[in-house]
């Protein structure tokens, strides 16, 4: 029974009642600010607060035309919340877009979901190149994985039936299926980036300076302005309206209103300028960080590269025609899925005779090979040419040093010995050796 549900997956009907139960994936990630969280944080400041009740002084004795000056603090909040509130929405697409998905064994069908959608108990398939969404137990299928992660150790992990994958880790070569134990807060890697996960606030000179000045000036201003009040309107006998007026005027003046729209104006711009060239900027004072960063750190793979790779030519060792349809149902039987197959497959689509497969052993970091038994075939071996070639690689390592410099070299070999916990069999010889682009 416990067979049967494993190849089936959850019906739909168990998988409403876990999402009932609240046994679902969730995001644990910080999410971006609501738009009332941007309002609130642009709008409720300082700064804002001392404009506004001097404005609702105004206000109070009539003299409207006078109001003026609260479209300046009006349009310098304006700026800021804008460009908050455009970032946010293009970031919320960005997630939704790069949102991960997962291979799900659900109903005896095989579905591809967000990880967010996962519930307790899915049956998932994993394969090279897969990071693990949630921890899970493998039930089928063996994998090499990637812990550094979670760990820091290099050293790549080999994972068989019973062993917990856990999630973050990410598949080096095989494949699997696996049984989801934990889901949400109770995944590995969100307890342990529990604390580490956060919203960083701003760390903006200019907002410190700024902040700094109006704090000062809201001390002196308040029993400045108290006082000039008094002075207006008891000592010199001036109406409410005029003393208000004027009490305010003289307030306004105090105010570096104009140094705080300036600092948003040309922030403004700079925003402007880099979206002509394709950057966004979730901040309105992110412009200040750039331009102070001296030093920048660039991972190539995946930044300035796409980290794919291309067949790029052959080196001549047997039949041509030989290879490329031993090459090409080695490809078709492999499991594996990382970039080097992947450029394989590219190359070698068709299969001039279909050869029926016995045993396959995936790539693994290790053994730096991975192989393909054929009946009536032999086996043939796919890896590093210092791995498979053994003494004879000084043969070989002329006619491939030179392009080993700018591109990776593999190398075939085809044995008639079968192959045994992985030990490289000692009478094999060479298919030929091609080069790939990294």
């Amino acid at each position: 029974m416990e067979e049967q549900k494993r190849k089936v997956g959850l019906s739909t009907k168990e998988v409403e009642e876990r999402k009932k139960k609240n046994l679902v994936n969730s995001d644990t990630t910080p999410k971006t600010k609501s738009v009332w969280q941007i309002m609130k944080e642009n709008f409720i400041t300082l700064f804002n607060l001392l404009n506004f009740v001097l404005a609702f002084s105004i206000f109070a004795v009539g003299s409207y035309k006078n109001m003026l000056f609260l479209f300046v603090v009006l349009i310098n909040t304006a700026i800021s919340t804008i460009q908050e509130i455009h970032s946010k929405k293009i970031v919320d697409k960005l997630a939704v877009l790069a949102s991960a998905k997962v291979k799900v064994i659900r109903n005896n069908k095989k579905e591809e979901l967000s990880i967010y959608e996962l519930v307790m108990d899915d049956v998932i398939e994993l394969e090279a190149g897969n990071q693990v969404a949630t921890d899970s137990i493998l039930e089928e299928g063996f994998v090499e994985v990637d812990e550094s992660y979670l760990t820091g150790e290099a050293d790549s992990i080999y994972k068989q039936k019973g062993d917990t994958i856990f999630s973050g880790s990410i598949i080096l070569s095989g494949s699997c299926r696996a049984k989801v134990i934990h889901v949400g807060e109770e995944n590995y890697t969100a307890q342990i980036s529990n604390g580490a996960k956060y919203i960083k606030k701003v760390n903006s000179e200019i907002i410190k300076s700024l902040k700094k000045i109006i704090k000062i000036l809201t001390f002196a201003i308040v029993p400045i302005g108290l006082l000039l009040f008094c002075n207006q309107y008891f000592s010199l006998g001036s109406s409410l309206q005029e003393a208000v007026e004027k009490t305010v005027a003289a307030m306004i003046g105090m105010i570096p209103e104009g140094l705080v729209l300036l600092t948003s104006t040309v922030l403004a711009v700079s925003v402007i300028r880099l979206s002509k060239r394709k950057v966004l900027v979730q901040d309105l004072y992110c412009i200040e960080t750039l331009a102070r960063v001296d030093t920048l750190c660039l991972d190539k793979t995946g930044t300035l590269t796409e980290g794919k790779m291309e067949v790029k030519e052959f080196l001549a060792i047997k039949e041509k025609e030989e290879f490329e349809n031993a090459m090409a149902n080695f490809a078709f039987a492999s499991t594996d899925n990382n970039s080097t197959m992947l450029a394989i497959r590219k190359k070698f689509r068709k299969r001039k005779e279909e050869w029926k497969e016995e045993n396959k052993i995936p790539f693994s970091s290790k053994t730096k090979w991975a192989s393909v038994t054929f009946l009536e075939k032999g086996t043939y071996l796919l890896g590093a040419p210092e791995i498979l070639l053994g003494q004879n690689l000084k043969l070989y390592q002329k006619e491939a040093i030179e392009k080993a410099k700018e591109f990776r070299i593999l190398v075939m070999v085809h044995t008639n010995e079968a192959i045994e916990e992985k030990q490289i069999p000692t009478n094999r010889e060479v298919v030929r050796l091609f080069i790939s682009k990294r």
